[in-house]
């Protein structure tokens, strides 16, 4: 599984629902932010937008056009889905070198909507195999629930992800954690598994890594941390950062830490929301990065720019999105060239 910063081909993103459930009651203003995004990465890479019919699809394109966004580089499929959380639902591209020409292949995870929460979920799942007949690429089904949120590599062969989700009893009750880790190395191609604690408060995924830490280059991971004792988050994101001090790569050399800090506290309609800046893509020269309005945005930015000097680091409002419970890189899946 290559990093996320390595070339991509394109982005995919599952358009959302307007009668889906991850918006309820705040649908309006969240066509703009994806609107946001593809107006960025349509200067860099393409753009691959699942859409439920054709009327989704006539209805995106007259929208994206009222944005005043160039079509050349959107591609539309008719691969339905019920949410819009392609990170999850979608597949994870897996890459070698054979006789001098680069291979590429999908794997299907199984996608029970973390842990059953959400059913209906079939066509959400098949999206991996819809996308390996396009590419016309090898399909490798673990037949073991997983989703693209719960893991982040730093394509050298290691690979971080969290206790809270990987070992909930709503994933794959029946395996190990050596089990899971044996899966891991055979279908991702990593040598080296680094496991965290628990997620944010909000987090209905059951703690994925990527609203926590995420690899900004070989060696070196940004971590949020929460400076007020007395928010639900401050304990388990210093045991994260403490266990990260610890860590060392594929090779045996320690991890660089950086630390990122969190947005103040949101609610929408007394829920908690899981806003995080750990939350962006990378894509081709460009980091997305999700943004809530709030004070600490501009340090966050500030920092993500100094990991990434050689990309453009742009911020957007994510305000809208996070009631859905998830942010850029939730909805986004990164094809690799």
């Amino acid at each position: 599984m290559p990093a996320e910063w390595e070339p991509h081909s394109g982005t995919w993103f599952t358009w959302p629902r307007p009668d889906g459930i991850s918006f309820p009651g705040k649908y309006e203003p969240v066509p703009a932010v994806y609107g946001a995004l593809i107006r960025e990465l349509i200067r860099v890479e393409e753009v691959h937008i699942n859409v439920w019919n054709e009327e989704m699809e006539t209805w995106v394109r007259s929208f994206l056009r009222t944005q005043q966004i160039p079509m050349n580089r959107i591609f539309f499929h008719l691969f339905p889905a019920y949410e819009p959380w392609c990170r999850d639902h979608g597949p994870i591209f897996v890459v070698r070198e054979s006789n001098g020409s680069r291979e590429r292949a999908i794997v299907d995870w199984s996608y029970n909507a973390w842990g059953g929460k959400y059913p209906p979920f079939d066509l959400d799942d098949a999206i991996p195999q819809h996308m390996a007949r396009l590419r016309n690429v090898p399909l490798f089904s673990p037949g073991i629930v997983m989703e693209g949120g719960s893991l982040e590599v730093n394509g050298c062969g290691t690979l971080l992800t969290t206790d809270a989700c990987l070992l909930n009893p709503n994933r794959n009750p029946n395996l190990s954690k050596n089990q899971i880790e044996t899966y891991l190395r055979e279908f991702l191609g990593v040598t080296h598994i680094l496991w965290l604690g628990e997620g944010i408060a909000g987090d209905d995924t059951d703690g994925h890594v990527d609203d926590l830490t995420r690899f900004v280059s070989p060696d070196t991971v940004v971590t949020v941390v929460e400076k007020d004792p007395a928010d639900d988050n401050h304990a388990p994101l210093a045991e994260n950062l403490r266990r990260l001090l610890t860590m060392k790569d594929q090779a045996g050399k320690s991890l660089r830490v950086v630390e990122l800090p969190m947005p103040q506290r949101m609610e929408h309609e007394g829920t908690r929301l899981p806003a995080s800046y750990a939350n962006f893509y990378i894509a081709n020269g460009l980091v997305l990065v999700p943004t809530y309005r709030d004070p600490n945005d501009s340090q966050a930015l500030e920092i993500l720019q100094r990991e990434f000097p050689g990309r453009r680091v742009v911020g957007i409002d994510s305000t809208d999105l996070i009631w859905g419970l998830g942010s850029f890189h939730c909805i986004s899946q990164q094809e690799p060239s």
